[in-house]
């Protein structure tokens, strides 16, 4: 399958029970893919076994070899080109993330914006500069050149499927290693199989790329897998720990990208209306389904009650619906697990002595943006990742309070100040412990240029994107060249 007549990039043929080894495959079980927003069945999609992915692994690895012996501009050419297939079938991908991800379309099309951007920026890469000389004695040239690690299993998440997916892919396919998927199946089509047809239709080699949706022991399997030189894993602390574990067993180099409790803190000299608005969105945006998303807003004592007030006022003018409907901000949960996890922290939380001052229901999958106060550093809203949206507040007295509030937690991801006095601003940056800080915007940031990450539960301090991308996909070799051989004596 090579290309289409029709405007969309995954063919129903496809959607009949299939997974990519660089073809096609008939696999013998599958999953049904659900639209979240009207529970429809949208395709089938197949499920791969711990064997389907032993198997994937090995021919990666044999495709590896001749792929990493490519031509720079070669490789550079076939991203260049899965871009403009992106570019050719964006209504359809943004429509694809809609539909399975729940997402709106503001959502869908910043996802697949960073998505091209992260193509584009690792097509670069071939042609970079990817070693340095060394100093050396005399008759003897030395020097360390970055060589692919081999094949890179990437588990990819449902919240931003395609992106936090092809972030890891691109790099790791450009340095010349091969690549095998396991997306996660509420979102295998908009997170996996799009991403197969982008560089199917490209021309990538056959095996240099191969998605599996499967189960848990697909995942541990990769993990495993003796093929497989490195996991890049997206995800839940939970699921993390057990990543890292598994992969660690045996001697497998890691990428963790997991969860966060993120504070964002509005200072008393911040402009209320756009402080509220930075607020919402951290907190709402995507059904608050972001690793970035504010855990915790943090507000200054003496402007708590006006931004509360502020903040109900906002959430109520938001509408909550189909997110094909043009006029919804906020649309369904991907599932109902994730919305029973949502509710039931909202209730216990509640239980345990916080105000619910507006949401906290729900109507199908579709929960309303909820705002809960009168926290405690023992209620659960405080400690938990709600990956809901549900806005935290939280009262402080002083600067000094406030970064150590935002300190108080095992996450370590992103942060947000926002004030009008910037060197305020930065001396509370500067207590901070998380990967990611910004002054004076809100929690979920992503240039795709800069390296990305966090550490404690939120991963295991490496970074993905921009810089970072040489450091995680490739290893150093060191090599050293003499004329001949001089003789050694003992």
């Amino acid at each position: 399958m090579k290309e289409m007549v029709s405007d969309n990039i995954v063919a129903g043929s496809v959607l009949t029970g299939q997974f990519f080894t660089g073809e096609w495959s008939s696999s013998k079980s599958a999953f049904e893919a659900v639209e979240p927003a009207t529970g429809a069945v949208i395709g089938k999609v197949g499920l791969a076994s711990a064997v389907d992915i032993g198997s994937a692994s090995a021919n990666a690895r044999q495709a590896q070899v001749s792929w990493a012996a490519t031509a720079p501009d070669a490789r550079e050419n076939i991203l260049l080109k899965a871009c403009e297939v992106g570019e050719r079938y964006r209504d359809d991908i943004v429509t694809w993330i809609m539909r399975e991800s729940g997402a709106v379309r503001l959502k869908a099309e910043i996802e697949l914006a960073g998505t091209l951007k992260a193509i584009r920026l690792a097509a670069a890469m071939p042609s970079q500069a990817q070693g340095n000389v060394l100093p050396s004695p005399g008759g003897r040239i030395s020097f360390v050149r970055r060589r692919p690690l081999g094949v890179i299993g990437v588990i990819s998440p449902f919240n931003f499927p395609l992106y936090l997916a092809e972030r890891a892919i691109a790099p790791a396919l450009a340095v010349g290693n091969a690549v095998v998927v396991k997306p996660d199946l509420r979102t295998a089509i908009c997170g996996g199989f799009v991403i197969a047809r982008l560089f199917e239709l490209a021309g990538v080699p056959k095996g240099v790329l191969q998605v599996l949706p499967g189960r848990e022991d697909a995942g541990e399997a990769l993990c495993k897998d003796p093929n497989v030189a490195m996991i890049q894993f997206t995800g839940s602390s939970r699921a993390g720990r057990m990543v890292g574990q598994v992969a660690g067993q045996h001697l497998k180099k890691v990428s963790l990208e997991l969860g966060g409790k993120n504070s964002l803190i509005i200072l008393d000299d911040a402009d209320l209306d756009t402080a509220v608005r930075a607020a919402a969105f951290s907190a709402f945006f995507h059904q608050g389904q972001v690793c970035m998303s504010a855990g915790r807003i943090l507000v200054q004592r003496n402007i708590f009650d006006a931004f509360s007030d502020a903040l109900v006022r906002y959430a109520k003018t938001l509408k909550v619906g189909n997110p094909l409907d043009p006029s919804v901000a906020l649309g369904p949960m991907i599932n109902q697990h994730q919305l029973n996890h949502a509710l039931t922290l909202i209730d216990r939380s509640v239980t345990e002595g916080a105000r619910l001052l507006t949401g906290g229901k729900a109507e199908g999958l579709f929960l309303q943006p909820s705002v809960l106060a009168e926290i405690s550093p023992t209620n659960p809203a405080y400690r938990d990742e709600l990956f809901a949206p549900v806005a935290v507040l939280v009262p402080f007295e002083t600067d000094v309070q406030a970064g150590q509030m935002a300190n108080d937690t095992e996450y370590g991801l992103s942060a947000v100040i926002i004030s009008r006095n910037i060197g305020r601003a930065m001396a509370i940056g500067e207590q901070l412990r998380t990967g990611l800080l910004h002054i004076n915007d809100q929690t979920i940031n992503d240039d795709v240029v800069n390296p990305f990450g966090g550490s404690g539960t939120s991963g295991n301090g490496t970074s993905i994107g921009g810089i970072a991308n040489w450091e995680e996909f490739t290893q150093w070799q060191w090599v050293t060249i003499k004329a001949e051989l001089q003789p050694y004596s003992l």
